[in-house]
């Protein structure tokens, strides 16, 4: 059995197999069990921020024609919480969303202060983006990153505040004492470099002490409790979340997001077998389906009679509670045992594209332009290639799976523990006007300074992850006439900026926008987050591979020579990308002159990443040292500002004498289905965003068990199951959910049905929850 899909892991093991996987989990390498003596308690959490699946703009490509219209797979909010036992106790939360968003960070920390006082603050609590493409929009509070979803969404902040807080309070909640294994191994077919023209302008010097152009190394932390032993893992590794394209509409985690998904259920499946199966339930395991129907096998006849006694019902009213209790992961399935958390982070990822196959021009097959990615002098033609293509689903199941079997190794391995302070260092600066001292290539140093933000014209190329439009083109360094017209129009940029960014030549001047209020942030937040030998860089926007090697490497410098020795030994540094807030991206001073993609959207000039560099070095100073620092300039809270121009649901409505959740297209009468057969069944519904179903599901497959008992075997969390959404026009009250579901090769034999939930509106803005179910079928 692979470990690739969600879907195959709905099957009990024998109990033989799973006190196997118990001892493989509990006893690493070298015979050092991980249940050594406790010196942090330790906690995690886990909560639903999929968001609005319907009308909203997609985050990331900013392709206004990328509405979502369903889900793929549910977004989660992963936290974990270490403190030491009577002193400093640190947060990191992992989102399944394309960044941070420093208003969202904002109100986060508001709430936890109003509910834990000062115990978690702006200083100990980083929250990071897997960078996904596949989230929805509206939720950052700066114009230029929610111009395309039409302003402001409040249900995509509100989901996100909610998730980030629930996470924490569950991590809080959990808190009992533990220990911590870190690990680090090298996952080489994930991840190219997708601007290879611009590292290669790094020093050959440099370049020859690395031997890949991107980061091929993952460093992970396994956490485990006293009492039950593993509790979670977190990782950090280097790749875009760019494997779903900017044409998907279903909402997705991407390749990290299935990478925790498919962890996470493969230690359910393999991790915590103590009790019999018919114990299962009280233990808040998910009940598996091959010991709960017993003798079918090869009983066809029987199973279609049975199958033909339950055709489709009318759509019937149901409570929003029903969709919860149904999720085959329930929260109201968990017991006394925390559920086990497994997050995938995103670190200096700036260049680096999951589409590992490499860039192709769609007309002629052949590799795109070098040194602008482009086909023909254009870019709209150039794509990269994942190792599934042309199936993007595919794609993100294999680049997903590649991280996860990564992880599983370093989880099972992991004998290195973790030991000594908790500890971190925060501060805001201002990257307009930084003043940065370089050295000088001829010895001595020079003092420069950042430039107030910036987009250049390469920034509108887009990347081989998704071409931008018109004649843009990577590695422009001049730009043309006819689009500085048209961005004069909203702000031509001064002399001083343009010689301050040169030689980015200037598309949008954001930085000196402020219109109905700032376009770009200004203010930006820094932070080093310490767990003993594990130092964690929070950095808020997306680091190229060499800016990040550069970063790490002046940090550890700072900790290993300098304070009371207590890094002189071991140190793993590693850096959390788009953390806090956003600010695009940092490259090397050489990157930038080439002006790739990366390059034309570093904000802050030439020398941003000599900024971050010299500022870190003062933080991890302070941190080898013992001294605090000054918090520095507030960022603005800009959410009474906000405009929104997406049009509200006015209200839902189905033909005459049409139910909602009556089934518009039901599977064939009497049908059998193989396993790798899509099963499809279209009902009439609402739409999504009437209610989110926040940890609940719109999606459900469910078995029958004896002769009335359906019990939940798939939903729209699971990579089988696609929630698809539509109208028949844009203003339409009508619209359609199409469930698919391709039936996995652990199927167990047996009559199953798919069913919808979903939530109406009416004229007078009443919400309405409704469930429906297809007609059964067999399954041989």
């Amino acid at each position: 059995m692979g470990l690739h899909s969600l879907c195959i892991l709905h099957v009990w093991r024998p109990v033989t197999i799973s006190w196997f996987w118990i001892f493989v989990l509990l006893i690493p390498q070298h015979g050092r069990g991980v249940l050594s003596t406790s010196n942090y308690l330790i906690g995690t959490g886990s909560y639903d921020i999929t968001g609005p699946a319907a009308d909203v703009n997609m985050m990331g490509y900013a392709n206004m024609d990328q509405i979502a219209s369903g889900i793929h797979f549910r977004l989660r909010a992963r936290a974990f919480i270490v403190a030491e036992p009577q002193g400093n106790r640190v947060v990191f939360v992992n989102l399944d969303a394309c960044m941070a968003s420093q208003l969202v960070t904002i109100k986060v920390l508001e709430r936890l202060k109003a509910r834990f006082g000062d115990l978690y603050t702006e200083k100990n609590v980083a929250i990071s983006g897997i960078h996904t493409h596949a989230g929805p929009g509206g939720y950052l509070q700066y114009i230029v990153y929610i111009v395309t979803s039409l302003g402001f969404v409040r249900q995509s902040f509100d989901v996100l505040v909610d998730g980030i807080e629930q996470s924490i309070i569950q991590a809080h909640e959990n808190l009992r004492p533990g220990s911590i294994f870190v690990n680090k191994g090298e996952l080489l077919d994930a991840g190219v470099n997708r601007s290879p023209s611009a590292y290669l302008n790094n020093p050959a010097a440099e370049r020859s002490k690395y031997k890949y152009d991107v980061d091929k190394e993952m460093t992970l932390l396994k956490f485990v409790d006293d009492e039950w032993g593993p509790v979670g893992s977190f990782n950090w590794f280097a790749t875009h979340g760019t494997s779903m394209s900017r044409t998907n509409s279903l909402i997705s985690g991407d390749n990290k997001g299935a990478a925790a998904r498919f962890m996470e259920d493969w230690f359910d499946q393999n991790g915590v077998r103590s009790v019999q199966p018919d114990e299962s339930e009280a233990r808040g395991i998910p009940r598996r389906i091959s010991n709960i129907i017993p003798g079918f096998h090869g009983n066809h006849h029987e199973l279609l009679e049975v199958a033909a006694a339950f055709r489709s019902p009318p759509g019937k009213p149901a409570t929003r509670l029903l969709s919860v209790a149904r999720r085959v992961r329930s929260a109201l399935r968990m017991a006394d045992r925390p559920r086990f958390v497994s997050a995938f982070c995103q670190t200096n990822c700036g260049d680096v594209s999951p589409n590992v196959l490499g860039a192709f021009c769609l007309d002629t097959g052949l590799s795109c332009d070098f040194n602008h990615s482009t086909c023909g002098g254009k870019n709209e033609l150039c794509y990269g290639r994942g190792p599934g293509h042309p199936d993007e689903y595919e794609s993100t199941q294999i680049i997903g799976d590649r991280q996860m079997k990564k992880a599983v190794d370093l989880f099972n391995t992991a004998a290195e523990q973790i030991n000594g302070k908790v500890d971190y260092r925060h501060i805001y600066l201002d990257f307009s006007k930084l003043q940065v001292t370089i050295p000088k290539p001829g010895g001595g140093s020079e003092s420069v300074k950042t430039c107030p933000a910036a987009m250049g014209f390469a920034f509108a190329a887009g990347t081989t992850d998704g071409p931008g439009a018109f004649d843009f083109k990577q590695g422009d360094d001049s730009g043309n006439a006819f689009w500085r017209l048209v961005r004069n129009v909203l702000k031509a940029p001064s002399k001083e900026q343009t010689d301050c960014q040169h030689p980015k030549p200037i598309l949008l001047d954001t930085g000196e926008m402020k219109e109905p209020y700032e376009w770009a942030p200004s203010v930006l937040p820094i932070q080093i987050l310490r767990i003993g030998q594990l130092v964690i860089l929070s950095v808020p926007g997306e680091f190229t591979t060499m800016a990040g090697r550069r970063l790490r490497d002046a940090v550890k410098t700072v900790l290993t020579s300098g304070g009371r020795g207590e890094f002189k030994k071991n140190v793993h540094v590693v850096i959390a990308g788009l953390t806090n807030t956003y600010s695009q991206y940092v490259t090397t001073f050489e990157e930038y002159q080439i002006q790739r993609y990366e390059g034309a959207s570093t904000l802050y000039g030439p020398h941003t990443l000599g900024a971050y560099i010299q500022e870190f070095k003062k933080l991890a100073t302070a941190l080898v040292s013992g001294q605090s620092v000054e918090p520095g300039p507030q960022p603005p809270d800009l959410l009474n500002k906000q405009i929104s121009l997406l049009t509200p649901v006015v209200m839902d409505a189905t033909p005459l004498g049409v139910n909602f959740g009556d089934v518009s297209t039901d599977v064939p009468q009497n049908s059998t289905f193989r396993r790798g057969n899509l099963v499809t069944v279209v009902f009439w519904s609402a739409c999504p965003r009437n209610d989110l179903m926040t940890e609940g599901t719109f999606a459900l497959v469910e078995i029958l068990q004896g002769k009335d008992s359906w019990i939940p075997t798939y939903d729209d969390d699971d990579f089988c199951l696609r929630f698809k959404w539509s109208r028949p026009a844009k203003f339409s009250t009508r619209s359609h959910a199409t469930l698919e579901w391709r039936i996995p090769e652990s199927a167990a034999p047996g009559v199953y049905r798919v069913r919808h939930f979903g939530a109406s509106k009416g004229l007078l803005g009443s919400i309405r929850h409704f469930t429906g179910s297809s007609s059964a079928f067999v399954v041989a």
